[in-house]
């Protein structure tokens, strides 16, 4: 099955209140993927943010953005006024979230219509915390406490919290008593509201594609409640943690310090944790990206403490056996397997087995040295294809920044007539894309707004100006739309239901 979509973060959407959320702009958002007949919307994770502000650095993998909840839809339940909401700075340029402003206002927000909610006596919140009994209240809990020490992380607590002992527990449970209802009030709302929005996505005929990372925080409710499952030592101390090695582009390689997974306890208890969390994914979402795929296969350990990743090695993963346990207990899922950069002829293998369709990036394809598995006369139809990922440029920006060879490659390539306007240069890559045997195409929105620099959404490795920008309200105008629709529609990616009715 041909399809397509568009990658956009929620952040990302348009709005009132500094950042993207569950708002009437994201509906609308919906009825401009429908009309311009698309299929698929992928965002990145979903997960409440840490330092950084990277979705991919959660204090949770099971909790929502508390960012997400539209402050208009708590006006609307008399929880808040529009006074209220209006009553702190969220920014005052559209194009960007300012994270520091959104940080000190949003919870007082949220605190206040947790107040005027009474929302104990509501069954449904009941229903709610008792179906997610498993880590609701661990990281209620953990937030809670994240406050009383000013945000500090948990292996900075007391020794009694930071190793969870049973009277310590107790206490903080009934000290923290009002804080933990109102972070299970916040998980509560975000689930009303994100499932509210699934489901009008979902009968407008779009699917949603989710986006996990392997590995957690070490700094979140999963490592402090779980530390059997990661390899801590007695005094929760990591005893490794995980990164990629030294390469052609990091000499030191990439120290990204989250814990790792004691993969023998998994396997001895059949994967229970990983299908929690996969299943409540497939709640969440109707296709799921996983993220650094080639972790299962084999993952990079580097010894802790380290300054960087040259001491690390290679060690055997779980590989299929975690994903046939997936599908016996699960049944068969959408996933998209994050798969780029250096592949192994066990990776590659792994992929295949688990027939789980793989990511061509064009912007990796066109080095003129050399034959690219991300050209498009190299891709299988159980491929997804994109003209980059949010940790690329924008594609505009990429073609101008490669080298002169690359640029004439890809130049000659998409066979891009001289004097083109750097509006129209991008579309001949969303073209290219669209026209591939991949059988799903996913194209980021500055892509399609064909916009500079100043639009990327990541760069891997940094800290600050990242994850920040948001598209203007009306850009994804009329016109941008009916380009896409056609396209769309030209290489036989329009949803079966909208073809017959042409």
């Amino acid at each position: 099955m041909r399809r397509s979509g568009v990658l956009m973060a929620i952040s990302s959407l348009p709005g009132k209140y500094g950042i993207g959320c569950f708002s009437k702009e994201a509906y609308k958002f919906v009825d401009d993927l429908a009309e311009s007949g698309q299929s698929l919307w992928q965002i990145l994770p979903l997960g409440p943010t840490s330092y950084g502000d990277s979705p991919y650095q959660s204090f949770s993998t099971f909790a929502g953005n508390p960012y997400f909840i539209d402050p208009e839809t708590l006006i609307a339940k008399k929880w808040l006024t529009k006074r209220d909401c209006e009553s702190y700075d969220w920014g005052n340029d559209e194009r960007i979230t300012d994270y520091a402003k959104i940080y000190y206002s949003r919870f007082k927000l949220l605190k206040k219509a947790h107040r005027r909610s009474k929302i104990a006596s509501d069954r449904g919140f009941k229903r709610y915390v008792k179906a997610n009994a498993f880590w609701l209240p661990d990281y209620a809990l953990f937030m809670a406490l994240k406050d009383a020490h000013k945000g500090r992380s948990w292996e900075e607590w007391e020794q009694p919290l930071r190793l969870r002992e049973k009277t310590a527990m107790t206490e903080a449970k009934e000290k923290y008593a009002a804080d933990i209802e109102f972070y299970e009030f916040v998980q509560y709302e975000f689930s009303l509201e994100w499932s509210d929005l699934k489901k009008y996505a979902n009968k407008k005929g779009i699917e949603i594609v989710g986006d996990i990372p392997i590995y957690v925080a070490y700094d979140s409710a999963d490592a402090w409640a779980n530390p059997e499952l990661f390899e801590f030592d007695e005094d929760m101390r990591p005893l490794a943690v995980a990164g990629c090695p030294p390469d052609a582009f990091s000499a030191d390689g990439q120290l990204w310090g989250n814990p790792l997974y004691k993969w023998s306890v998994h396997k001895k208890n059949r994967y229970s944790w990983w299908m929690k969390r996969l299943e409540s994914c497939f709640k969440l979402y109707d296709v799921v990206r996983i993220d650094h795929f080639r972790g299962f296969d084999a993952f990079y350990r580097i010894p802790y403490p380290a300054e960087n990743a040259k001491n690390g090695k290679w060690v055997k993963g779980p590989g299929y056996d975690i994903f046939a346990t997936m599908k016996k207990k699960l049944g068969e899922k959408q996933v998209i397997a994050e798969d780029l950069g250096f592949l192994t002829p066990s990776v590659i293998k792994l992929v295949k087995r688990t027939g789980y369709p793989g990511m061509k990036i064009l912007q990796f394809a066109f080095d003129p040295r050399e034959e690219s598995d991300y050209l498009p006369q190299n891709y299988t139809s159980n491929s997804v294809v994109y003209t980059g990922t949010h940790d690329n440029d924008t594609t505009l920006s990429w073609y101008y920044s490669i080298g002169p060879k690359d640029r004439k490659f890809a130049t000659d390539y998409l066979n891009i007539p001289k004097g083109t306007k750097d509006k129209d240069i991008v579309w001949y890559f969303v073209r290219c894309a669209f026209s591939s045997v991949a059988d799903t195409a996913i194209i980021p929105m500055q892509d399609i707004l064909a916009l500079p620099h100043e639009a990327r959404m990541n760069l891997p490795s940094t800290i600050g100006g990242n994850w920040q920008w948001r598209m203007k309200e009306g850009a994804f105008n009329s016109a941008t739309k009916k380009k896409l629709l056609k396209l769309t529609m030209l290489y036989g990616r329009m949803p079966k239901e909208k073809t017959r009715g042409k």
